[in-house]
């Protein structure tokens, strides 16, 4: 994919002002509430019109002074914050609604398919207004897709959404992307969503593309300023019950969880870099329940903070630490240091991305 954006829209109190050009095949816009990301959604879709500037998508122009090209024929699926489904149709002609108007030999995605990758089969017949949070969003991200999009926006597509199932709609979204080769943009406030997405992100603030980035160097420039610190993100599976705590596989090694994850056989789990303690020698005795031996393979600056990058032999951690304790600890690239973290440290953000498991 290639989309060429060079426009300008002026508000009362604000201008968007951007000059991108992305040619990955899914890119995030990242940036606070108020900093124009979904009004250059709108701007690209076509639901509002640039003041002046151009769009360009695959060589073809969608806007231009002399150009303004229909919102229904860019072949530019949107999803937004709300599924916005039409109440007075079943699951299953909100989710033909657009395969019905997309010409012939555009329709490349098979309907039965995107039912089962969605697993939206037992939903078909229901009403919308009979679903859920959960079951409405999957909706909204099947008739999206069933559009045969060439590009699909994704406006804040998790923001109404709680903790718990927000993330488990990311691994609809990231698997439905991937399986049926649609470019995306991703456009988020948040970095964890951001990171999960897609590896990079192009940074907007106050009308205007400051950077384009990788989301992993996007985390670690914000280390400092985020009152979670870095967020770890780990993949854990196995769990199994021990002493009254829950033991999980991380690649091979072994963390323990505090024992209310014990529904949780595998799952997506964060740990911020601020509930890792380090120690230069192998402590005598520690209250933390996970004490591992790391191996530093480099530190970075964020802001008044440390970010120590570690690697524990079954993967990767940052954790942070300020100036003064990296000299008296000796950290350095190619030191051993041992790192601890409390079984309660961990945040689970989502079963394991299962595309047959059902949502809900």
């Amino acid at each position: 994919m290639e989309l060429q954006i060079a426009l300008k829209k002026q508000f009362s109190s604000f201008t968007l002002d951007v000059d991108l050009t992305i040619t990955q095949d899914e890119i995030g816009i990242f940036g606070p509430s108020g900093s124009g990301k979904s009004t250059l959604v709108s701007l690209i879709a076509g639901l509002e019109q640039p003041d002046s500037g151009t769009i360009r998508l695959n060589g073809e122009t969608l806007y231009d002074q002399h150009t303004n090209c229909p919102t229904d024929k860019r072949r530019i699926g949107i999803i937004f914050q709300q599924p916005h489904l039409f109440p007075h149709l079943s699951v299953t002609d909100n989710l033909l609604y657009g395969f019905h108007r997309c010409a012939p030999e555009q329709r490349r995605i098979d309907f039965d398919s995107l039912v089962a990758m969605l697993q939206l089969g037992p939903l078909l017949e229901r009403g919308v207004n009979k679903l859920s949070g959960g079951e409405k969003q999957r909706v909204a991200i099947g008739r999206a897709v069933l559009s045969n999009p060439r590009l699909l926006l994704m406006d804040e597509p998790l923001s109404a959404l709680d903790d718990t199932l927000k993330f488990q709609i990311i691994a609809y979204l990231k698997a439905t992307c991937e399986r049926f080769k649609i470019p995306f943009v991703f456009i988020s406030h948040s970095l964890v969503e951001m990171r999960m997405m897609t590896d990079r992100a192009a940074i907007i603030s106050q009308g205007r593309i400051s950077e384009i980035c990788s989301t992993e160097a996007l985390a670690r420039q914000r280390m400092a300023e985020s009152p979670v610190g870095y967020i770890n993100i780990l993949n854990l599976s196995n769990m199994t019950e021990r002493s009254g705590l829950c033991a999980y596989n991380w690649n091979g090694g072994e963390l323990l969880l505090s024992r209310n994850n014990r529904e949780t056989s595998d799952g997506i789990f964060e740990l911020s870099s601020k509930d890792i303690i380090l120690f230069k020698n192998h402590p005598e005795a520690i209250s933390a329940r996970n004490l591992l031996e790391c191996t530093v393979v480099g530190l970075f600056e964020s802001g008044s903070k440390l970010g120590v990058e570690l690697d524990c032999g079954h993967g990767r951690l940052v954790s942070e630490i300020v100036p003064d304790a990296a000299r008296e600890l000796g950290v350095e690239a190619g030191k051993t240091v041992y790192a601890a973290f409390k079984a309660s440290a961990f945040r689970r953000l989502a079963a394991t991305a299962r595309t047959e498991d059902p949502v809900s």
